[in-house]
């Protein structure tokens, strides 16, 4: 089976409670009894973003070692905007191998092959807050998701997208992603990013295409998303 959710955020070595946070009270132990209790070693879990508070590589240890051994099943793990730990694709496998984690891969430029889907994807972004659009960091994006669904196209699956920031919120639309969905023909795209009173916001639904679906932890109630 594959499975989704986003936006764990782990404090495991560092202090960053999540519980002072409305809906959060518990969280870890909540996410763990769900997860393991219909996830088993078989499955597949992308998880989008946001999965560390750790600022440097080596500080996510204890995080990425409970993800690989508390949480059942393969994980990918995407790029999120607080994952300021994240190094280059060499130095994030070569940290995992060192530390005997087994069961972690990124997906970054790359695609993965599951349960007959293409899983692609990147981090993304879109504006919040009035901020203005960086243009260098939209382009970026686009290039990394183009370059994942072209990888995934030649596994033959399912071309199904994993996106941490909404394509679409509110008003707020970055179109060179939704642009490229389309242009590979991409049906469902799952995305994580909002909490909180944003989450009523979510466009969960089809838009041109496309089913959109938010799978942020608070969104799920702690609980992976089956996809398939």
């Amino acid at each position: 089976m594959l499975y989704t959710i986003g936006d764990l955020h782990l404090s495991l070595g560092c202090d960053k409670p999540m519980d002072i946070f409305p809906g959060w009270t518990n969280h870890l132990q909540r996410l763990q009894d769900n997860w393991n209790s219909k996830i088993t070693d078989d499955d597949t879990v992308i998880l989008l973003g946001d999965h560390s508070w750790a600022l440097k590589l080596e500080d996510s240890l204890k995080d990425l070692e409970f993800i690989d051994r508390e949480l059942r099943g393969r994980k990918i793990l995407v790029k999120g905007n607080h994952d300021l730990w994240w190094s280059t694709m060499n130095k994030n496998l070569t940290f995992v191998k060192e530390n005997g984690f087994t069961t972690i891969s990124f997906l970054f430029n790359n695609a993965y092959l599951a349960e007959g889907i293409s899983i692609c994807g990147t981090r993304g972004w879109i504006r919040e807050n009035g901020e203005p659009a960086d243009q260098k960091v939209l382009n970026r994006e686009a290039g990394r998701l183009e370059a994942s669904l072209q990888a995934g196209a030649k596994l033959g699956g399912e071309l199904t997208a994993f996106i941490h920031y909404p394509p679409i919120f509110g008003t707020e639309e970055n179109v060179l992603l939704t642009e490229i969905l389309h242009k590979y023909n991409v049906k469902r795209c799952f995305y994580a990013h909002l909490h909180g009173s944003s989450i009523k916001h979510a466009l969960n639904g089809e838009r041109a295409g496309v089913e959109y679906k938010l799978v942020s932890a608070d969104g799920v109630g702690f609980d992976p998303v089956k996809i398939n």
